[in-house]
């Protein structure tokens, strides 16, 4: 006769610990990173840094919130750098034309949504890998940006109002700030609260599963395309109001830091699973290294590689060593 016994309850610590290991070791690598910048610059934690921190950091964790529904699908979109520069430049060129900024903004937020979709509508679709139409984008659309300003920035003129979305400040807080603050929460909501959330995340578990109980995947593959877009255009009109101009060299390498934030926060390339918080703590993370670098004097030809080679061990870090001890950890005590 077989006998069986209960399982011993486990630590509730260790299953925090294990359940949130990614985020928590961002936390603690972004921690580390403040104190050893602020050991290296007296200018560090001064508020005026801070708040040019924050500011610098706004358009990248727009994106990266949009990024975290992608990657959580198992998608990827490295044409969002491009298409931050297009909106960007498109921007700069209507206003210049002499239309009203507010109707500007909308413009391109709807020109944002359409590029999203048509990449969204090939991936979903068509079946063609997320990596290949989303690399065509990059090059199409920075191509255009730079066909339409025939590589010279266009100045913009006569438009506070507009200036003040990218320059602003609120309460002592930036309104780029307050912008990306205010679309992380509602990406939080909808990931965590929504059945759209939810259905985002079963598609990237498994999108035959979840097409077979009735979701309609394709559509939720789609759309997250769109997200990104929006989210893009959102980016690039903030670029370009705290500028003053549009470039279509805006925002070069803009995709990489983008991914790098979601990936370092925890949100795993394969879908499925993600967070926001840990997107949140990525993208600081990423614009704190760059603005301690830059204050502690190293060379600017430098900073990418330390900056690459920092993420990497910290991302190595995640997944190799402090989620696997906690888990063990964790089976140990049960």
């Amino acid at each position: 006769m077989t006998v069986y016994t209960e399982r011993k309850q486990g630590s509730p610590f260790a299953d925090f610990v294990s359940e949130h290991a990614q985020v928590l070791s961002i936390a603690v690598f972004f921690a580390a990173c403040m104190v050893l910048f602020s050991i290296g610059s007296d200018t560090f934690l001064t508020l005026g840094n801070i708040l040019n921190v924050v500011r610098q950091a706004a358009p990248i964790l727009i994106v990266a919130v949009a990024m975290t529904f992608v990657i959580i699908t198992g998608g990827i979109d490295l044409s969002v750098g491009s298409q931050v520069a297009l909106i960007n430049a498109v921007a700069a060129i209507v206003m210049a034309m002499g239309y009203p900024w507010p109707s500007v903004v909308v413009a391109m937020i709807a020109f944002g949504a359409f590029l999203g979709f048509a990449q969204g509508w090939f991936v979903a679709y068509q079946g063609i890998p997320a990596f290949i139409v989303t690399l065509a984008g990059l090059s199409i659309l920075r191509g255009f940006a730079l066909y339409l300003t025939q590589g010279y920035s266009i100045p913009i003129k006569d438009a506070p109002g507009f200036f003040a979305l990218g320059r602003g400040v609120v309460a002592g807080m930036p309104v780029p700030a307050i912008i990306a603050t205010a679309l992380t929460v509602l990406g939080y909501v909808v990931i965590t609260s929504t059945k759209y959330g939810r259905q985002v995340v079963a598609v990237g578990s498994n999108m035959e599963a979840a097409r077979r109980v009735g979701m309609p995947a394709k559509w939720i593959i789609a759309s997250v395309y769109v997200i990104a877009g929006v989210a893009s255009a959102v980016a690039g009109l903030l670029i370009a109001a705290r500028l003053g101009s549009g470039s279509s060299n805006a925002a070069v390498g803009f995709e990489l830091q983008v991914i790098a934030a979601v990936v370092l926060g925890g949100t795993s390339l394969t879908g499925g699973r993600g967070t926001m918080l840990g997107t949140v703590l990525g993208t600081l993370t990423i614009a704190v290294i760059g603005n301690g670098l830059i204050l502690m004097h190293i060379s600017p030809f430098f900073t990418q590689i330390v900056t690459g080679a920092i993420i990497l061990v910290a991302i190595w870090l995640n997944t190799r060593i402090f989620t696997t001890n906690f888990r063990l950890s964790a089976l140990r005590k049960r």
